[in-house]
């Protein structure tokens, strides 16, 4: 079985089917896979995913990858064995490239597991709670004059960055080295100042820590170009 067999190319065909394919847009899922396929150097090949009007998300050869229609998703050619894999899920892409490559996530014993528990907090705190407070604050739901939900995803999210902010406290990243948790999480607090203008309402300022976190996220050389990849 080769990538070509995926019925997601028969829409976006490779140019270079020897290389990984990434499916995305520079979201803050999409920027976790971005920005770990820069830092570690990969080859890869970007198909910009429109999930606006053109609703490619909704398509069926992007659902015969991603069935949840989310971005991103990728195909590596080398998968485990040498077969072609596919992924769907921002999380699980970043467990598969760590391992595959043995960088940004420990093969085993504790460290692994206390990574991906800070992992699973993104997944399963950050994203979904800061994506409420853009939903709110700054996309359809800020049309809804009931200020409780507005309130309540506000006030989670500032407890969220506490807890982050309590876990930076003497460490220059998440686990003490770069890993996939910082990976993963700086995308969603970045887009509380950026995307979402949500700063003030959560509180992002009053959490040093965190500042000085993401700063350093940010400027590291494959963040910035991470940032940009499967942009229109």
């Amino acid at each position: 079985m080769q990538i070509t067999d995926f019925p997601i190319t028969r829409r976006w065909p490779p140019r270079h089917p020897e290389r990984l394919q990434y499916y995305g847009l520079p979201t803050p899922n999409g920027v976790k896979v971005s920005v770990m396929l820069e830092e570690l150097g990969l080859p890869y090949e970007t198909h910009h995913i429109d999930i606006g009007e053109a609703a490619d998300q909704m398509t069926p050869e992007f659902l015969s990858l991603s069935p949840n229609n989310k971005i991103p998703a990728i195909l590596d050619p080398d998968g485990p064995g040498g077969k072609p894999l596919g992924l769907f899920e921002s999380g699980a892409i970043l467990i598969y490239l760590g391992d595959k490559t043995g960088r940004f996530l420990p093969k085993d014993g504790a460290e692994r597991y206390h990574t991906l528990q800070w992992l699973m907090f993104q997944m399963g705190g950050v994203g979904p709670m800061f994506g409420q407070v853009g939903y709110f604050h700054r996309y359809k739901g800020k049309e809804i004059e009931d200020p409780r939900p507005r309130e309540r995803y506000f006030a989670e999210a500032n407890r969220l960055l506490g807890v982050l902010d309590r876990q930076l406290e003497g460490r220059d990243w998440i686990t003490g080295e770069y890993s996939i948790a910082d990976i993963a999480t700086a995308p969603w607090v970045r887009n509380l100042r950026g995307n979402y203008n949500a700063a003030a309402e959560t509180g992002l300022d009053n959490f040093a820590n965190v500042g000085r976190w993401v700063t350093a996220w940010e400027a590291r050389p494959a963040v910035q170009k991470g940032l940009t990849v499967g942009a229109a």
